[in-house]
């Protein structure tokens, strides 16, 4: 079995790459990663640690041309049984085009391995059901739902092929780049504090901030809180924000809006502070409490430090 796996990257490797290259090895075969963008062979290498067999790197795409990529992993498609990318912003915008050139069954948002049938696991409805679903073509493109598998580290560094191939003329002219900001990216966290507009304003982040810090979470909100200027709107996590799936998610002063459920109930763990008992939120909590953030948040921190300078 041959395996393709895309990654997209500029100066570094995100979560996600390691988890497609794991989720590529475990289906058995050979794993080829095609990469675009400024990566260094070094850290391409890396991906070597967690399955692939080789990277061939195209210098010669330098853009986010959904076209041109697509075109470019065609051309080295022959003989792929899978060809596998994340599901997340460039996934999504490649996968389908390339699923047409190929005439290849897509199936997008997988969260586990294929069943022994071939059928693959999804999610469906935002999140609120799962579904499987089975490709009967030749080749399958798979994109996988970040933190639907942990990474594994499964044999040794790589070898790195660059290469420089002209796919003609770009139809994207990118007029700026705006990287992630914070020191961990909302869709690469495993860790997440949020809060909403329970807050009573942007003045009484810090204890956000410090329970966040303590550990060693990234922070989010709701889409109110963004839209009304007292969190950056990268922080927005929702169906209209970004999704995610860490293994913790704290939302404190959120009421759980089906929009805002939408983008974060694949997280593992959700705990919920609210001062309203029949808040929405609950329902779909793994853990609750009900009381004031001003005074729970606090205490909060304290025992985590306090467990922490013990252990």
């Amino acid at each position: 079995m041959k395996n393709l796996v895309y990654i997209n990257g500029n100066s570094h490797l995100g979560k996600a790459a390691f988890e497609v290259v794991t989720y590529a090895k475990k289906l058995g075969g050979t794993v080829t990663v095609l990469a675009t963008g400024s990566i260094s062979a070094d850290l391409l290498a890396k991906l070597g640690s967690y399955g692939a067999n080789e990277v061939v790197v195209n210098r010669g795409i330098t853009g986010n041309d959904d076209q041109q990529i697509a075109a470019w992993i065609a051309l080295h498609a022959a003989g792929a049984d899978n060809i596998i990318f994340s599901n997340d912003f460039n996934g999504k915008a490649i996968a389908p085009r390339l699923s047409v050139r190929l005439k290849a069954g897509l199936i997008a948002g997988a969260v586990s391995l294929p069943e022994a049938d071939g059928s693959v696991k999804v999610n469906v409805f935002s999140g609120k059901a799962f579904g499987f679903v089975k490709a009967h073509s030749t080749q399958r493109i798979i994109s996988l739902l970040p933190n639907s598998i942990a990474p594994e580290e499964l044999g040794s560094p790589c070898p790195v092929n660059e290469i420089t191939e002209d796919m003609g003329a770009s139809t994207v002219r990118v007029l700026s780049v705006k990287k992630p900001e914070g020191a961990i990216p909302l869709p690469e966290a495993e860790l997440v504090v949020s809060a909403g507009r329970g807050l009573k304003g942007p003045e009484h982040w810090g204890m956000i901030e410090s329970l966040a810090s303590t550990l060693g979470a990234a922070t989010a909100c709701s889409r109110p809180v963004a839209d009304i200027g007292w969190r950056p709107h990268h922080e927005h996590v929702g169906q209209t924000g970004v999704a995610i799936r860490p293994n913790l998610y704290i939302a404190v002063g959120i009421s759980g809006a089906i929009q805002h459920l939408a983008g974060v109930n694949g997280s593992k763990v959700i705990v919920v502070v609210n001062t309203d008992a029949e808040a929405p939120f609950f329902k779909a909590a793994d853990y609750g409490v009900v009381g004031d953030a001003f005074e729970v948040i606090p205490k909060l921190t304290e025992a985590i430090k306090k467990f922490q300078a013990a252990n």
